[in-house]
């Protein structure tokens, strides 16, 4: 599980635009549940950091004792026990309120580690403001504008270095050959996953795509109810099974919907838990009906599971139902490529859970991207392969000095995330992160899995 920070606050301290700017919109599990997630709202944070849950909660007022306010301070007092951090946040317009020294004395009663940061800190008026919080008795908090995403970059860092006891980088003068100064290669770089572990496969997507049919046709019984009524699952139901010897878990999880045809609150909270579910999978297999077509929502879930780092198939259910050659099937596979651009990586399966047609090939299909998502690459042959494509394409110079790549190296598997150490980060345009995050893709066949590419500034050493 990954860790995970509350955000706590007063009302209308911007933690939900705080939020917003952690999470992006795609990665959010966002549910309307009264008392719940109204709320709560759970979103996984991935920007330049290794991933971590992060909960927005509503406005905190730690002596309510009645009414809204009182549940709402219900919530968050349970956000905070489920957190290892929590990340306190002030209004710079404002100023110190009596409310933020109550909930600053509340939290130091608790074992969790604080981060304060105050927000909308905007102009020089607010900058020559924020020097009233330290009459809290806190020795440092950030600066930020989650609005204009100033000081966020920092706020990261130093949440991830609470949540991550990480091996700092090497820390030496600035080598001039790429993978000179690489960090060396340990026994983890190179180690393969054992055959005994299990390997979890969540289906997923919207309501009577067939996923309950296709877990029975694999399971080789009727485990799951399959119904012709959408949304008949609403707990995700788990199925072991063993396939050329590998222990296999199946997730059938409940249909997906758009949050205004959601339905009964059970269907909402069932929506929220198959996201969930995802982030707990290894593999996401997206079933897509073929007879009713791609649909927003099919993206949707397809961003979700790319966006929580999970290998993702398509699989293009009921195939019985159009014809081979039809100017149907052709349609929606030129709706796909052009709707689903997003996740040209993910191999596509064609299948009928009814016939049994195609289903063969499922299975196969997600232990091999399943091994892509799982792999390690020796950082010596990283580098050789840095050297290589820099050479044939070296980055644009940034501010009138060349931008020079050092080494690079895999920080981990699940998905393949790699670490470039650079003199300019911020130098590194867009275009050319692409070009690097293609690269890698076509050379080591990461077919079925994002891979995550960053570019961290390296430090530069103390001289005497």
């Amino acid at each position: 599980m990954l860790p995970t920070v509350a955000i706590v606050g007063r009302p209308n301290v911007g933690k939900s635009t705080l939020f917003n700017r952690l999470v992006g919109g795609r990665s959010a599990l966002v549910a309307d549940l009264p008392g719940m997630t109204r709320d709560r709202h759970y979103g996984v944070v991935r920007q330049g950091v290794r991933p971590f849950y992060l909960i927005d909660t509503g406005g905190f007022l730690p002596d309510a004792d009645e009414g809204i306010d009182r549940a709402i301070a219900l919530q968050t007092r349970i956000a905070i026990d489920e957190a290892d951090a929590v990340l306190v946040v002030w209004d710079g317009r404002e100023g110190l309120t009596t409310t933020d020294e109550a909930i600053v004395a509340y939290l130091r009663k608790s074992d969790r580690p604080v981060i304060y940061a105050v927000n909308k800190v905007d102009g020089r008026q607010q900058r020559d403001a924020v020097g009233e919080f330290y009459r809290l008795g806190v020795n440092e908090f950030f600066e930020i504008s989650a609005e204009h995403r100033l000081g966020v970059d920092e706020l990261l860092e130093a949440i991830e270095q609470i949540l991550f006891a990480d091996a700092d980088e090497p820390n030496a003068g600035e080598p001039d050959a790429i993978g000179s100064e690489a960090p060396p290669e340990t026994a983890e770089e190179t180690a393969e996953e054992t055959a005994e572990e299990t390997i979890r496969i969540a289906l997923v997507g919207r309501p009577n795509a067939g996923k309950s049919a296709l877990i029975n046709r694999l399971a080789g019984s009727d485990r799951a109810i399959v119904s012709e009524v959408p949304g008949t699952t609403r707990d995700p139901v788990d199925i072991e099974l063993t396939h050329d010897g590998r222990k296999i878990v199946l997730v059938d999880t409940a249909g997906l919907r758009r949050r205004k045809n959601a339905g009964p609150e059970m269907e909402k909270l069932a929506g929220l838990w198959s996201l969930r579910r995802i982030e707990d999978a290894d593999v996401s297999c997206l079933l897509i009906d073929s007879e009713a077509g791609l649909t927003i929502q099919d993206a949707r879930i397809a961003s979700w599971a790319i966006d929580a780092g999970r290998a993702l198939v398509l699989v293009l259910s009921k195939a019985d139902l159009i014809k081979r050659d039809s100017e149907k099937k052709r349609a929606l596979r030129k709706e796909i490529d052009e709707k689903l651009n997003f996740a040209a990586h993910a191999p596509i399966v064609e299948l009928s859970a009814l016939t049994g047609q195609g289903v063969q090939k499922l299975l196969p299909t997600v232990l091999r991207v399943r091994e892509r998502w799982s792999s390690r690459l020796p950082t010596a042959e990283l580098n050789r392969f840095l050297e290589e494509i820099v050479a044939e394409h070296t980055p644009p110079s940034f501010r009138g000095r060349p931008v020079k790549l050092y080494y690079v190296t895999q920080a981990q598997a699940r998905p393949p995330t790699f670490i470039v150490s650079t003199n300019h980060a911020d130098g590194v345009p867009m275009a050319y992160r692409r070009y690097v995050a293609n690269r890698l893709r076509e050379r080591y066949d990461f077919d079925g899995t994002p891979i995550r590419l960053f570019f961290r500034q390296r430090k530069r050493s103390k001289r005497r």
